[in-house]
């Protein structure tokens, strides 16, 4: 798989402040700089740019290091759009559980419509419980939640009026209108487990990487095509994504005033990326660090003009 086209892409900084992701300059950066960052990696090749997702954060333990800061996904989204051309909007993940189906059909498919087809919505089970709690959902039922919601949104543009009769949703001869650009939105599904890796097979169209290491490749792959054979999808062509380490490519080690990135220079995150192209990946999720603006976007640069033509050599 190692010959296969690649792409990349990123989590936008900024949209959530949340204190495992953010470098400190993001607590005071404006509307502005998240928009030069959006345009940045679009000059930059970057295929998408994503939103997370969370609606309430509870005060509580488990949630302690994520701050109340999580912009709105499809408000975000959908604002980028109009300050860009090209780049995929990517949802990274939607907690479908959260909203009806049909409410996040008219969402996603108003805002592939506005921005020409650019959408990628990727969906998860989510897991803060209490946040479930708040928004009267319930948290030991998401994972099924989440695979009758993927089948109700894809059906929901399956012609000008749909019904759909499940364990959690029932409806009938409704419509949904503005749909997608071509028709249906790609879905990639986001998770950490086999139950993630078997939805991807059975019913996505991609993976998204929570933290998987390039050695779970082999069997992160073999289960996405074993449920994608047995759902009579295994002609399907999915896209794989690796999430490397943080990096900071501008320098020798990590500047002091950041958290410590994981792959400094050019040379030791192209290394990365080839080893994941080998086991199988063909989508990157990346995370870079700087302690400005300036910094951060001057990361971007270096990743396209440094890092990409070394993993194209290989």
């Amino acid at each position: 798989m190692g010959d296969q086209e690649w792409s990349y892409g990123m989590q936008l900084p900024v949209q959530t402040l949340t204190r495992t992701l953010a470098d400190p300059w993001e607590d005071t950066a404006t509307v502005a700089d998240l928009v030069s960052i959006a345009q940045k990696a679009e000059s930059t090749g970057h295929d998408f740019i994503g939103v997370c997702d969370h609606v309430a954060i509870p005060d509580n333990d488990y949630a302690a290091h994520m701050t109340t800061t999580w912009y709105d996904t499809v408000a975000t989204l959908s604002f980028l759009a109009a300050h860009t051309k090209t780049v995929n909007l990517l949802s990274v993940v939607w907690i479908a559980a959260y909203r009806h189906p049909l409410q996040t059909a008219k969402s996603f498919g108003t805002l592939d419509h506005l921005s020409g087809g650019r959408v990628i919505m990727g969906v998860g089970a989510g897991h803060v419980e209490a946040e479930f709690d708040a928004l009267g959902a319930d948290y030991s039922q998401r994972g099924k939640v989440l695979n009758e919601s993927i089948n109700a949104i894809r059906g929901a543009f399956a012609s000008q009026y749909v019904s759909f009769d499940g364990d959690f949703y029932s409806y009938e001869n409704v419509g949904i209108a503005p749909g997608p650009v071509n028709g249906s939105l790609p879905i990639w599904i986001g998770g950490a487990g086999k139950a993630s890796w078997k939805r991807t097979g059975r019913q996505g169209d991609g993976y998204i990487p929570m933290g998987a290491s390039v050695d779970m490749y082999p069997e992160i792959i073999d289960t996405i095509m074993g449920a994608a054979d047995e759902a009579g999808r295994g002609d399907n062509d999915f896209a794989i994504g690796y999430m490397p380490g943080w990096a900071y490519l501008t320098g020798d080690e990590t500047p002091e005033g950041l958290p410590p990135a994981w792959m400094v220079g050019p040379e030791a995150l192209a290394n990365d990326i080839r080893t994941a192209r080998e086991a199988g990946a063909n989508t990157f999720h990346l995370k870079f660090r700087g302690r400005t603006l300036s910094e951060y976007l001057e990361q971007l640069d270096a990743f396209h003009e440094h890092v990409v033509p070394l993993v194209n050599e290989a």
